[in-house]
């Protein structure tokens, strides 16, 4: 019989899962941009001269000004965190202690280069990803699962 999954771990599976999602559409979109480089910057010379969304020009030139081995790079770094991202996400929904350990390790490890940019500068987004990494961390470690022989 299935254990009946408590609130917290269902959200932390839905988090992991949705970041997984996220971070799988942007190595995508990397690899994609770095796959059609040229014609994206013949797009961005006739589209930028009729658009009023200066949001997509910033966009564009900021993907134009990146080099390809650094998109590339990025691209598959990006793929690689996706996958494992979902390998927690799995292992969390299964509760395995190793996805635990996982989760509490990466999370542990992102915490205090998020306190830096924190203290470079303060955004919400960078508050709320900061805030639900600690209330995760702060979650699995008081709930960490006790093995019974």
């Amino acid at each position: 019989m299935r254990s009946k999954r408590s609130t917290g771990l269902l959200a932390i599976v839905i988090y992991k899962a949705f970041v997984a999602s996220l971070l799988a559409v942007t190595s995508i979109a990397l690899l994609f941009t770095l796959k059609n480089y040229q014609n994206l910057a013949l797009f961005s010379e006739s589209y930028i001269l009729e658009t009023k969304f200066t949001i997509i020009e910033w966009l564009i030139d900021k993907i134009l000004n990146i080099s390809p081995a650094k998109l590339k790079f990025s691209g598959i770094a990006i793929g690689v965190y996706a996958i494992v991202t979902a390998i927690e996400a799995i292992g969390l929904w299964y509760e395995k202690p190793w996805a635990t350990l996982l989760v509490l390790g990466l999370v542990g490890i992102s915490i205090p280069p998020e306190i830096f940019e924190l203290i470079k500068g303060v955004t919400i987004l960078k508050l709320i990803v900061f805030l639900v990494n600690v209330a995760i961390f702060l979650y699995l470690l008081r709930h960490f699962p006790i093995h019974k022989k």
